[in-house]
């Protein structure tokens, strides 16, 4: 049975539903534009939050209206460890943030949660920060969003003797899966299960494997850069890159950066993103390699319950 929500006068709440997935991208848009003066947020990744295997949206996600029926806010929790809360512009300072933490701290008692829950807030949302901060949560990590603006046409370096790239194709899913998990092992809470992975990532309709290069020792894949071509921006975006553990040091990264730059510059884009968590260590290198924060946040724990 869904955990309710004590909600202010006038506004009510339910489960979230595919319907609600146009509806929740406007919210969260909006809520990115007024931070940070423009959106990133595709409907595809809310969609692929709602699906993803394990989740269950009739009690693990909730959705807010105000009493004109307009989406007012939303919150999730993920096996009852990783909350997000995201409230509209237009109805913050009303209680609906603290609402939805309520719920999403007990929600995560109901599955057994009861060491902590971590949320992610933008290092721009005061309100959002000053709230958990005065539930006691304290900070997990820092993920920085990163910058390479085209200016040019990239220029691909040489590989290596022994190694190759190509695109992503549908038979690399397996081992791009493999390749990923196992570089995320080393700073994630828990592996993902392949039908997981997939539906976060290469399922979504915005995955864009042409432009997605893969590098090869012979026949064994050892870097990946998985892309997103959304719509509506001149912006690329790496969702994934990872290189495997016996071929760091050699200038994968590099390579793969380039390849992708190029496939999004031949597009039109002119300037290549992609996120990093403080835990990876890998800000510096991509700094090395000219990238710049644009954005960040923070990721809060809370906890015990």
């Amino acid at each position: 049975m869904p955990v309710p929500v004590v909600l202010p006068a006038g506004f009510s709440s339910r489960a979230a539903t595919d319907a609600d997935v146009e509806a929740i991208h406007e919210l969260v848009a909006a809520t990115e534009r007024e931070l940070h003066g423009e959106a990133e947020t595709a409907p595809d990744g809310i969609k692929a939050v709602l699906s993803r295997p394990g989740f269950d949206p009739a009690v693990d996600s909730v959705v807010v209206h105000d009493v004109d029926g307009r989406l007012a806010a939303w919150a999730w929790l993920n096996r009852g460890k990783r909350a997000q809360i995201d409230v509209d512009p237009g109805h913050r300072g009303l209680g609906i943030g603290t609402a939805l933490l309520d719920w999403a701290e007990a929600r995560a008692v109901e599955v057994g949660t009861t060491d902590w829950i971590a949320q992610a807030v933008d290092d721009k949302d005061q309100a959002g920060v000053d709230l958990v901060r005065a539930r006691g949560y304290d900070v997990l990590a820092v993920n920085w969003q990163l910058e390479l603006p085209m200016d040019s046409e990239p220029v691909i370096p040489a590989l290596p003797e022994g190694l190759t790239v190509r695109p992503f194709a549908a038979g690399d899913a397996a081992a791009a899966h493999l390749l990923i998990e196992d570089a995320f092992d080393e700073w994630q809470p828990r592996r993902k299960s392949y039908e997981e992975w997939a539906a976060m990532m290469i399922e979504r309709s915005s995955f864009a494997p042409e432009r997605s290069p893969l590098i090869f020792a012979g026949d064994e894949l050892v870097g990946a850069a998985l892309c997103l071509d959304l719509p509506d921006t001149d912006e690329g975006y790496i969702e994934q890159l990872a290189v495997r553990r016996d071929h760091r040091g050699k200038g994968l990264a590099r390579t793969l950066l380039a390849v992708a730059r190029h496939g999004f510059y031949r597009r039109g884009k002119r300037n290549l993103t992609l996120w990093t968590h403080s835990d990876t260590g890998a800000l510096a290198m991509y700094e090395r390699l000219g990238m710049t924060v644009r954005r960040s946040t923070t990721m809060y724990r809370g906890g015990p319950f």
